[in-house]
């Protein structure tokens, strides 16, 4: 428990860091993403990110596990 958590600490760390580089990415504005903008308001739902990067952590934790 104490190795992941270390490992998480540094993980966000290292993606803190890296942010101004990182929102560059176009992650967040694929296809599939749903985005409403109306007068007064505006919603965004990254349905697409989310699968994608699920996936990815799934396949991360499969890989580590085994």
């Amino acid at each position: 428990m104490q190795r992941i958590l270390i490992i998480l600490g540094v993980a966000l760390l290292v993606i803190g860091l890296l942010w101004p580089w990182l929102s560059r990415l176009p992650f967040g504005r694929l296809p599939g993403d749903i985005s409403v903008t109306r007068e007064n308001f505006s919603f965004h739902f990254p349905l697409m990110t989310s699968l994608l990067v699920s996936l990815l952590l799934t396949l991360l934790l499969w890989w580590w596990r085994k």
